[in-house]
């Protein structure tokens, strides 16, 4: 590849979104090209354990779907972009079906094979569409296959952005391109196109303790926070609630239908406490069930609590949960016979880039799809399995209005070279790896489960000095994937804090012990956050 090229569209990110995007504009006679940061399937769709909410199930509705999911969003749902996502549930599932995709299915009594549904927390009925426990594999392999065959797409792995490359000099601020690192070469090379899309996924890498690979440190929002885009709701951070607690696990989920499957959260002593705190127990939705077990764990002093499926035969459990199990037995744990130790952990941002319903930011040909984005759909807290349905209908929305529009935009102006002339090879890396583990250890103390102004305060304060130090870093030295990582992440750390700091009431994902009940004085507001130029950096 060289050092400058042109498409029709960049998307960047390889996960669930970004390629069904790529796939739904291909058919079109365009040009795209798809980035992954890493390989093609360190995304966090690959990663997914659970599957996609649709409604299949006789006795299930749409009304259905879209009441649990404003429920569980406590008031900061936008209903007209809860009931487009819900309703196009299906049509989602059958083209992923069409791409390869195969799911779980099941012989009813009668004869007919049908697809097995599982119910998950917040849901009032059976409708999470699977493939065993790895639903996420399966749809990220079929997509990457179809991509990899469509001589429209081409798929560069290892590939960090940089920076969004903008024209300020027309009345409408619009995206050109890219600067982007090939990680192999260490070269900054320059991608034009006519409309950019951001797929990058989440920002749970911002804590200590995270359910999700590698990639996901809020590379798309920070991009877009520095180019102008409005973000909104940061504050609202998913804590899974069952990790596998293991010295040597790295960041295995044990996903929300075990718990659905009838699976109980127990103390070490083997007495359950979630009905405790709620009256749907261990069907609760993820905020309270996390806060249940953050709860008890500092109350009682323990390391971890247990997640116990043993009661049900064996031959259900190898069924069910095939990838679970097998993982727990490399750390000697057969959940045939035993708890499994789960701690929560940072796993879904459900706010992000602020997008309209064809998934548009505030910069012209600027696109956000998937968790990057703040759609309404989540609202103050995600419900289990309507992730993956986003990622589908907002990729099928974005490429309407692409479609549309993509014949009237102006060709891209010369765009000039990334100029790396007045840095240098850094000598002292130790000052990335040493930052990265103190934003990400004072985040999981202090904007954690459960929050306090003072708190917020302290960690404020710590984003500001590593803010100092991490641009006086970028000034000097050549970038790396872990500098680019490093210096998104205290952006995204400064906008969780600045969102909590802003909401004085408790709230969905957002608990604080100064405020913890629900102002219902008002109309429930969204948190949004507007950059000026000076904080662009």
């Amino acid at each position: 590849m060289p050092n400058s090229q042109n498409y029709d569209v960049l998307i960047i990110g390889s996960g669930g979104a970004g390629l069904s995007l790529a796939l739904k504009l291909a058919d079109h006679s365009m040009r795209i090209v798809v980035l992954s940061k890493f390989s093609l399937t360190t995304g966090s769709t690959y990663y997914a354990q659970g599957g996609i909410s649709a409604v299949f199930g006789a006795d299930d509705s749409i009304e259905s779907h879209i009441n649990d999911t404003l429920d569980a969003g406590a008031g900061l749902c936008d209903p007209d972009i809860v009931r487009l996502t819900v309703t196009h549930g299906k049509s989602s599932i059958d083209w992923l079906r069409e791409q390869g995709v195969v799911f779980t299915e099941e012989q009813t009594a009668s004869g007919e094979v049908k697809l097995h549904l599982n119910r998950e927390g917040g849901h009032s009925h059976r409708r999470i569409v699977h493939t065993a426990d790895a639903t996420g594999k399966a749809v990220s392999l079929s997509l990457i296959e179809r991509a990899q065959e469509h001589g429209n797409i081409e798929l560069f792995e290892y590939h960090n952005v940089v920076e969004l490359i903008t024209d300020t000099q027309k009345a409408e601020k619009r995206v050109l391109g890219a600067y982007v690192l090939d990680s192999k070469s260490q070269q900054v090379r320059t991608i034009a196109a006519r409309a950019v899309v951001l797929a990058t996924g989440g920002a749970s890498k911002a804590y200590l303790y995270s359910t999700n690979p590698q990639g996901s440190t809020g590379d798309g929002i920070a991009l877009a926070w520095r180019a102008g885009c409005r973000v909104s709701n940061m504050e609202f951070m998913q804590f899974h609630p069952t990790c596998l607690y293991h010295p040597q696990a790295q960041s295995f989920l044990i996903s929300e239908a075990v718990r659905g499957e009838g699976g109980k959260l127990i103390l070490p002593d083997g007495s359950p406490f979630m009905h405790n705190f709620d009256r749907r127990a261990e069907l609760a939705p993820r905020d309270i069930v996390a806060r249940a077990i953050d709860h008890e764990m500092k109350k009682r002093g323990i390391e971890c609590v247990y997640l116990d499926i043993s009661h049900k035969p064996e031959a259900f459990i190898r069924e069910h949960f095939p990838t679970i199990h097998r993982q727990c037995l490399e750390f000697d744990i057969d959940i045939t016979k035993q708890p499994i130790p789960v701690v929560p952990a940072a796993h879904y941002t459900c706010g992000g880039v602020l997008t309209d319903s064809y998934a548009r930011t505030d910069i012209a040909n600027l696109y956000a799809i998937g968790e990057v984005a703040c759609t309404g759909l989540h609202g103050a807290n995600r419900m289990a399995s309507n992730s993956l349905l986003e990622c589908l209908v907002f990729a099928e929305r974005a490429s309407e209005d692409i479609l549309r529009k993509l014949s009237g935009i102006l060709p891209v102006p010369e765009i000039p070279d990334w100029d790396e002339s007045k840095v240098s090879d850094s000598d002292e890396e130790v000052v990335v790896a040493h930052n990265w583990h103190e934003l990400r250890r004072f985040m999981w103390d202090y904007v954690g489960i459960v929050r306090t102004d003072k708190r917020l305060s302290r960690a404020m304060n710590r984003v500001e000095l590593l803010k100092k130090e991490i641009a006086e870093y970028y000034s000097n030295f050549r970038v790396t994937s872990d500098l680019l990582e490093l210096r998104n992440l205290v952006i995204v750390a400064e906008l969780i804090i600045r969102c909590a700091q802003q909401r004085k009431e408790s709230r969905g994902l957002h608990y604080t012990l100064d405020y913890p009940e629900t102002d219902n004085s008002k109309p429930a507001q969204n948190t949004i956050l507007t950059p000026c130029p000076t904080e662009r950096c």
